[in-house]
């Protein structure tokens, strides 16, 4: 196996690394077309000559609105090493959602695929630069036409570098160190509207670290389909892949028979994700044709995985681990042993890392012994640096002492493995996403027949759970759940819409007017038992 990696003050170190010490070794592929560590780190040093000339300093942000692909990968090291700030937009937002990110980011640059899988982004492109004065180049990540003369495309962004010696950028990345910011993570709240969570090179280093201590291939491939604005895109797999020199096997959009083609075809040896697409994958009619032998293990995070699907699962390779960690950690924190019991695997999150501090704390404000519910809670220099340009909600997440206030309630065993009871919080996962209530809630309530809406996270068999909705028409209002769904999906990700809808008279509040969810919640288990009898 190879020897541990080395470890570097900044993430983006690892690209000068490996181009010196593996320079043909493959850093990343997509439809076979395959970038060298050598290539990887020319086309970086490019953008980021490209990134100085467009006159970004450090500290500012640089977003990019892309499947994954080299593109992203090039754009987020040029600006990590320069030290500005990358931020991902995922292609399934709607025009929304991406204007109240790019409008709180502020980004001075905004990189854009103009068409991802049949949706023509052109002209949200052009309405996000409308007024941003922020905004000093934006570039179509396209050798094509350029849709205005305002734009332009990369091959003419890139030749704005031509004016800036390697001396400069020398001397930029100097300038960056480890405790800077090298990413932006937008995650929401309770309050539904998403906040920016600063990740730090040395988090992003340290997480990779430890993850590579627990999670171990050679050659160390990874199939890569998760959203470039996840922190599990940009940290746990591709700084995980750049830490060890290993390959970002792209795909553009999750598909299960492409999955397995891709694994097959490409000698995937890590087989990582969530358990809905790996179980979507292994529920494919004709996953029994393709060749797996390549993979050495598999591991996830994210969601909790059914026995059954760890059974199958270890047909494949005895290697499996599940992990846990949040945006604000910036990657997994507990680990369970590789090759662990399917007990531990489908009802804990492995062990706390020895590098994290990691305790849980009952209400009371004590540290939890074996056995008892607290919250998860988290310290060390790995974590987030805080929210961006929110003092206060950074205060309320991590304490004068340092500890992070995860929100997550959970206990340990006398094993030593961590059980994950729930979320303090009202926030549900969707096929591994996080999905807020309140930023539904608030969605539903703007529709014009809406007098009140309530958002509940219920089991569901593929995707973990799915978001169910109460919703109370405004008086002499009367529309079919059809036109709310539709009203939804075009306002929301398509993993945030409700999948089932409800339409009451009124809903039970609590004696301060707050709704009461778990009245409602009893009220939906009494409508599902109704549903079964009849």
């Amino acid at each position: 196996m190879r020897n541990a990696p080395p470890r570097l003050e900044r993430i983006s170190d690892y690209v000068d690394y490996y181009a010196a010490t593996t320079p043909s070794a493959p850093a990343a592929s997509l439809d076979g077309e395959v970038v060298t560590y050598s290539e990887l780190k020319s086309r970086v040093d490019a953008c980021a000559l490209a990134l100085i000339a467009c006159g970004v300093e450090k500290g500012d942000r640089v977003a990019t609105l892309s499947p994954p692909c080299p593109d992203f990968l090039v754009v987020f090291l040029a600006t990590a090493t320069v030290g500005g700030i990358w931020l991902g937009l995922n292609p399934r937002y709607k025009f929304l959602e991406y204007a109240y990110v790019v409008g709180d980011a502020k980004p001075k640059v905004l990189f854009a695929r103009t068409n991802i899988d049949g949706r023509d982004y052109r002209r949200d492109v052009a309405a996000l630069s409308e007024d941003a004065e922020y905004l000093t180049s934006l570039v179509v990540l396209s050798d094509g036409p350029e849709p205005t003369c305002d734009h332009l495309n990369y091959g003419r962004f890139i030749a704005k570098g031509d004016s800036i010696s390697m001396e400069s950028l020398m001397k930029r990345r100097e300038q960056t160190s480890g405790t800077d910011a090298a990413l932006l993570v937008y995650t929401s709240g309770t309050t539904g509207r998403p906040k920016g969570a600063l990740l730090p090179h040395r988090g992003l280093v340290t997480c990779c670290e430890v993850q590579s201590h627990h999670w171990k291939a050679e050659p160390t491939r990874i199939l890569n389909f998760l959203p470039i604005n996840h922190v599990g895109c940009v940290g746990d797999i591709s700084s995980f892949i750049l830490m060890n020199g290993g390959c970002n096997v792209f795909m553009e959009k999750f598909d299960p028979g492409k999955s397995l083609e891709m694994i097959e075809k490409e000698r995937v040896t890590i087989w990582g994700g969530i358990p809905t697409t790996i179980q979507m994958c292994l529920e494919h009619p004709d996953s029994d044709q393709y060749d797996l032998s390549s993979i050495q293990l598999i591991a996830w995070s994210g969601a909790a995985a059914s026995r059954s699907l760890i059974e199958r699962m270890r047909k494949i390779t005895p290697n499996l681990s599940v992990s846990y960690g949040l945006t604000e950690s910036v990657g997994s924190v507990t680990y369970a042993q590789v090759g662990a019991s399917s007990d531990v695997l489908s009802s804990t999150i492995g062990i706390p890392a020895s590098a994290f501090e990691f305790r849980i704390m009952t209400p009371e404000g004590r540290e939890a012994i074996a056995g008892e519910m607290g919250e998860i809670q988290l310290r060390g220099d790995f974590l987030m640096l805080g929210y961006f340009n929110r003092p206060d909600e950074t205060s309320a997440a991590i304490d004068k002492e340092g500890w992070l206030h995860t929100g997550d309630l959970g206990k340990m065993r006398a094993d030593g493995n961590v059980e994950l009871a729930g979320r303090m919080k009202e926030m549900f996962k969707s096929g591994g996403y996080n999905v807020y209530p309140r930023e539904i809630e608030m969605v539903l309530e703007e529709h014009p027949g809406t007098a009140m809406a309530a958002v509940l996270g219920v089991e569901d068999h593929l995707y973990g759970e799915v978001g169910h909705a109460f919703i109370v028409p405004a008086p002499g209002q009367d529309y079919s759940t059809e036109e709310i769904s539709l009203y939804c999906r075009e306002r929301l990700a398509n993993y945030k819409v409700p999948k089932g809808f409800t339409v009451e008279s009124s809903l039970p509040l609590l004696p301060i007017g707050k709704i009461d969810k778990s009245a409602l919640r009893a009220r939906l288990s009494t409508l599902e038992s109704q549903a079964v009898d009849s």
